[in-house]
């Protein structure tokens, strides 16, 4: 029996390595590549809870959990308190996901700029309020993914992580960096260091983790419970692994390529498959030894099959 990393409420995660959320790549047959390439669980994209409410046919499709492999967290972002519960309800009455997590922490401006994201930081006791509700009227834990504060003046990642604990949080997720700082600079590995050694429920650390070294560095330097991955899996699902890119063949690059676009296609269609495939194509291309002209044909190829000829031709 595999012993647990930590846990979700009563869910055991039986690995340190997590799929971050990432809006526009973490559909269905990504989550199912990285939970078989080695993450102990993975999140969805960003969903958006207005979008889950009036029948966002976009958000519906995202929501299709039914061929996923466990454990899996459905991430929501809002602004409006009722919206927001009523969209938490409606995801976790479809079952298969583990937690709910409520997005504290994503920085794009079409996001912050209607206060939803990073712009809940600046307001710990509405934070606070949401999360009291949220944990009353759901059955499955509820989970929050922060970062350090809205900008350098006003860092309150202590603050705000001791709130989500006090109002029934069962996990906490940090990126070290604050709003401003979007994901420039370095990521502050100290800062989530203190959140984990301030609370009791678990905590995920985010940030600056691109090798399978910075694995290890940032689970010893901050004593996490686990790490979120995101960037650095576009293209490399081998972190998993932790696997270098260097250490991947060709071969078994070109072979997860065609896999993830069959299952790409199979998901979205044969258009709107290849053409979201193209946003991780760019990045398994990373070392194929292409020359400017080959990567470009494949890059802005629209035709499933001849995008699935042009893969299988790199080899």
């Amino acid at each position: 029996m595999i012993e647990a990393a930590f846990h979700i409420g009563d869910t055991p995660i039986t690995g340190q390595l997590v799929l971050a959320p990432m809006s526009g790549y973490n559909d269905q047959p990504f989550r199912r590549l990285c939970r078989e390439m080695g993450a102990a669980l993975t999140y969805t994209g960003l969903l958006s809870a207005a979008g889950i409410v009036h029948g966002s046919h976009r958000t519906d499709r995202m929501l299709r959990f039914e061929g996923d492999v466990p454990p899996l967290v459905c991430q929501i972002f809002g602004r409006h308190e009722d919206e927001i519960v009523a969209a938490a309800r409606r995801v976790a009455e479809r079952g298969k996901i583990v937690a709910l997590d409520f997005n504290l922490g994503c920085a794009k401006p079409k996001i912050t700029s209607g206060g939803s994201g990073a712009a809940w930081l600046r307001d710990p006791a509405s934070i606070g309020r949401l999360f009291s509700r949220l944990t009353r009227v759901l059955d499955i834990p509820v989970t929050g993914k922060i970062r350090l504060g809205w900008d350098a003046a006003s860092r309150n990642h202590l603050d705000v992580a001791r709130v989500l604990e006090d109002n029934g949080a069962a996990l906490v997720a940090v990126h070290g960096r604050t709003a401003e700082q979007a994901y420039h600079g370095a990521a502050d590995w100290d800062a989530i260091a203190e959140v984990k050694h301030a609370l009791t429920i678990p905590v995920l650390a985010s940030g600056d983790v691109k090798t399978p070294a910075d694995i290890d560095r940032i689970l010893d330097h901050t004593g996490c419970d686990g790490v979120m991955i995101g960037r650095a899996a576009i293209g490399h699902p081998w972190i998993f692994q932790r696997r270098a890119e260097a250490d991947v063949p060709l071969a078994e690059r070109v072979l997860v390529m065609q896999r993830h676009l069959r299952d790409m296609i199979a998901f979205h269609g044969a258009y709107h498959g290849a053409r979201r495939f193209r946003k991780h194509l760019c990045k398994y291309l990373g070392n194929a030894g292409l020359n400017r002209s080959q990567r470009r044909a494949l890059l802005l190829c629209n035709d499933a099959h001849e995008l699935q000829r042009g893969i299988a031709g790199l080899v």
